[in-house]
C-alpha cells in the first residue's frame, strides 16, 4: 500500500504557502520461511522436490522445483496457483516465478545428485580443475565420480585408459552439473 500526503509549507521568499508532496510507501516483506511452508504443503504426496526458493527485497519470489523424470509446465502452473491462493495480494504485493531447476545448471540439493546417479556430470573443484565422469553414488557428506584417466604403465609404449573413482565433499567443489550428451 502507498499513501500520498499533500502538505503546505511557507515559502520564505514570498511568504506564500507552497504545496509539497510526501510519499509514504509501506511494503510488506514476504518471508522465505512462509513461502517454504506453502511449497512443502503442495509437495505432500508428490514426487517433486524443492531445489531453491529466493525472495528479494522487492518481493520477487523465484521457486525452482525438480522431478526425477523432469518438470511439467502444468505442475508449475498448479504450484503457482496454489501459492497465490495462500498469499493475499492486498497485503503483499509480489512477483511470482515458478520453474524447473534447469538442465545443465549446478546441482543445489542432494536429491539432484541422487537422481543423476549413473549419468555423466562435470565437477569443478575449488582448485579450478574440472573432472568429467559418471556419478556413482552420493550421500549427505560426499559423492563419487568415476573418471577415465590415461596412465602409462611402466615399460609400456603407450598410455592406457583406466577408470578411477574420485571422492568429493560438497565443501571442496564450486559446482557439479549434469552434462548433456548428443552422442
Amino acid at each position: 500500500m502507498s499513501y500520498l500526503y499533500i502538505c503546505s509549507e511557507k515559502d520564505e521568499m514570498c511568504g506564500a504557502l507552497q504545496p509539497f508532496f510526501y510519499f509514504n510507501c509501506l511494503i510488506v516483506m514476504i518471508e522465505r520461511i512462509a513461502v517454504n511452508k506453502i511449497i512443502e504443503e503442495w509437495l505432500v504426496e508428490k514426487d517433486y522436490f524443492l531445489v531453491d526458493v529466493s525472495v528479494s527485497a522487492d518481493n520477487r519470489i523465484v521457486i525452482e522445483i525438480d522431478h526425477a523424470e523432469g518438470v511439467w509446465i502444468e505442475d508449475c502452473v498448479d504450484l503457482s496457483r496454489f501459492i497465490e491462493s495462500r498469499l493475499d495480494r492486498e497485503q503483499e504485493d509480489y512477483e511470482l516465478e515458478v520453474g524447473s531447476a534447469g538442465i545443465g545448471q549446478p546441482f543445489k540439493v542432494l536429491q539432484q545428485y541422487l537422481n543423476h546417479i549413473g549419468c555423466e556430470v562435470e565437477v569443478l573443484g575449488l582448485d579450478g580443475k574440472k573432472h568429467v565422469g559418471i556419478l556413482k553414488s552420493a550421500n549427505e557428506e560426499q559423492f563419487v565420480v568415476e573418471v577415465e584417466k590415461k596412465v602409462k604403465p611402466e615399460g609400456a609404449k603407450r598410455p592406457k585408459l583406466v577408470q578411477e573413482e574420485i571422492i568429493f565433499t560438497y565443501k571442496d567443489i564450486k559446482y557439479t552439473k549434469y552434462l548433456i550428451s548428443f552422442k
